[in-house]
């Protein structure tokens, strides 16, 4: 079980970017002398989770598992969704603290108390953690997974990821990995580039058709 978890709630409205909020950027736009930076990952995620996906953010619980880059990514852009409830699972409470500071003026609280997550149902699950990648499980208490939830995990491939595999098991409604966000944050880097959306659905389709 995650040694941390943040809860994040009460966002103040502000100008930052998801770039600036995340402290990092995936697409450069040049435009005469000046160079701007984006970062699309939360963009593509949310427009697979709500466009392709058809799943409403607004109002539901949200856990992120992960507090490394690419849950930083995707913190703003959630938030921008205004879910009920925002909880930031992970390993260790230093990453989680540094969160907090990234994101200070949305009020996030950390605390190592880990009942609060498996006193807790969630509507959206996100797996951003490295574990995909090893072929590891995510260790997560049973029963957080509410009637209809989703299990997102950010890691994709030909086969069902150890997380994936466990949301099912414990009655998660929804799963999916996250071959849809790699095609959105890169149509919305070519739309930034060239002013033209690509019709995505199409390529996710040829992506998990492996013909891409």
């Amino acid at each position: 079980m995650s040694d941390a978890y943040a809860v994040i709630g009460n966002p103040i409205t502000h100008s930052r970017s998801p770039a600036e909020a995340a402290q990092a950027v995936n697409t450069l736009v040049f435009n005469g002398n000046e160079i701007h930076g984006h970062n699309t990952d939360g963009t593509g995620l949310i427009r697979d989770i709500i466009t392709n996906l058809g799943f409403t953010i607004t109002s539901k619980r949200v856990l992120l598992c992960g507090a490394g880059g690419a849950a930083s990514g995707i913190i703003l852009p959630l938030l921008k969704q205004k879910p009920s409830m925002l909880v930031i699972s992970n390993r260790t409470v230093q990453k989680a603290y540094k969160l907090q500071t990234q994101f200070s003026s949305y009020n996030i609280i950390v605390s190592d108390n880990n009942m609060a997550i498996a006193e807790k149902e969630f509507d959206l699950v996100i797996n951003a953690t490295s574990t995909s990648l090893t072929g590891k499980p995510l260790l997560l208490p049973q029963g957080i997974f509410a009637t209809g939830s989703l299990a997102y995990d950010l890691m994709y491939g030909n086969e069902q990821t150890p997380f994936l595999q466990f949301s099912q098991k414990e009655g998660a409604g929804y799963l999916s990995d996250g071959a849809g966000m790699l095609v959105e944050q890169a149509a919305e880097s070519f739309f930034l580039w060239r002013g033209i959306r690509p019709k995505t659905k199409e390529l996710i389709e040829m992506l998990r058709e492996n013909k891409l």
